[in-house]
Parts: C-alpha cells; structure tokens; sequence
C-alpha cells in the first residue's frame, strides 16, 4: 500500500544533472583551497570555466577546467609582491596598533589592484559577451574579491560562495552563529580562544574596528557594482 502511494511522488523527481559553472576565484592561498573543490566537480561531471587577470599567480592551467584570462594594467611581479606581504604581516610581532595601521593599509592597496582588475573585466566587451552567450548555471566565487558577485549580479547568475579568511568575520555573520567578541578572536589578532582580560579588550576593540576596516576594503567595489549595467555588451 504505502509503495502505491509513493510511486506518484517518485515519477516526479528527476536525477540530478551536472551544470556549467563560471568560477572566478580570490587569488593566492584562497585558490589552493578553492582548487580542491573545483577538481571534485569536475569529477562529478561539471563543465567547468576558470575566469582569471592575465597577472595570475598560484591558477594554472589543468586538465579538470578550461581557463581563460583578459588583460590587466598590474604586473604580475606586483600581484606576487602584495601576496608575499601578507604572509609576512600575518606573522608579525610588532605592537598590536602598527600591526593594525598596516593591516588596513594593507586592505587598501589589495582592494585598489582587485578593483583594476575587476574593472579591465567589466570593460572587456569581448570577455562579457562570452559570458553572457555560455549561458552558465552558476558562478562559484570567493567573496573577498567581490568582482565574481558582481558578474553573477550583471548577468543574473545564481552564485555560491567559497568563503576562507574573509575579513570583517562577515562569513559568521552570514551563518548567523555565535560570535562574541570575548572568546573568538578576531581575524590577525594573533590570539586564541584563551584570552586574559587585556586580550579581550584588545580584541573587542579591533571588533569595533572591522566595520571601519571593511568600508576600506570593499569601498573601491561600489561604483563597479553599477558599472555594468550601463555598459553595452
């Protein structure tokens, strides 16, 4: 009686097919992690495009995705310049308030280069129309660079994201999990969950600061966020 009942539903659902995906990764460290899931969809059948600057680093090509790049006015001698700086100053033991003061300063240079490189796309008349003709089902993307959201928005394509070491702890916030200040140490404050009393006031006032420390970051973004739709493809 009950297989009766559910054959109706059954006949309803179809298989799951594989899509085409647009992938527009972060740069450096965040790309060796990111790369591991593209290989896996690519094994379980995705078709799937890798839309890289030309001044690529760590993104090679490979045999699991078909890469393309479109030119940028920074060199990638600079791209490799900035990547190795953060390293360093994530590792620094200078006094928390110049760890601070380069950490943004740091934001504001890397946000200047991603912006560059996000708009040389927006203006590629050639590499939009390709877009926007492969008709992809999706854009996987790491939202520290906001140029692959801003892609997905212009061309109405639903978009997942990869979220490592995104600054401003925006990934919990979007989570919705537990977040205090006092016992989760907040991005590059070298801390653990383990604080005294003065670790905790230094870690709740850099949490007061990230909302200052992401206008900084993200800022460049906002024009770019307009810009396509009043571009002609």
């Amino acid at each position: 009686m009950l297989r009766a009942l559910l054959l109706p539903f059954l006949c309803l659902l179809s298989p799951a097919s594989a899509g085409k995906l647009l992938v527009i990764p972060m740069e450096g460290s965040h790309w060796l992690s990111m790369k591991e899931v593209v290989a896996e969809l690519s094994k379980r059948g995705h078709e799937i495009v890798v839309l890289v600057p030309d001044n690529k680093v760590y993104i090679d090509s490979s045999d699991v995705y078909d890469l393309k790049t479109y030119p940028v006015p920074i060199k990638k001698e600079e791209m490799e310049e900035q990547i190795r700086s953060l390293g360093l100053m994530c590792f620094s033991e200078e006094p928390f308030l110049v760890r601070f003061w380069n950490t943004l300063k740091h934001f504001q240079k890397t946000a200047a280069l991603f912006e560059a490189a996000c708009r040389s796309l927006l203006y590629n008349k050639e590499m939009m129309k390709y877009i926007q003709d492969s008709k992809f089902d999706a854009v996987f993307t790491d939202p520290f660079n906001p140029c692959g959201q801003i892609v997905a928005v212009q061309f109405s394509i639903p978009s997942v994201f990869f979220l490592r070491g995104v600054p401003c702890n925006i990934d919990k916030q979007a989570a919705q999990g537990p977040d205090p200040p006092s016992y989760v140490p907040r991005i590059f404050s070298l801390q653990t969950d383990h604080m005294t009393f003065s670790q905790r006031v230094k870690n709740f006032l850099l949490f007061l600061s990230e909302s200052f420390s992401c206008n900084i970051a993200f800022s460049p973004f906002e024009e770019l966020t307009y810009l396509g739709k009043n571009l002609s493809i």
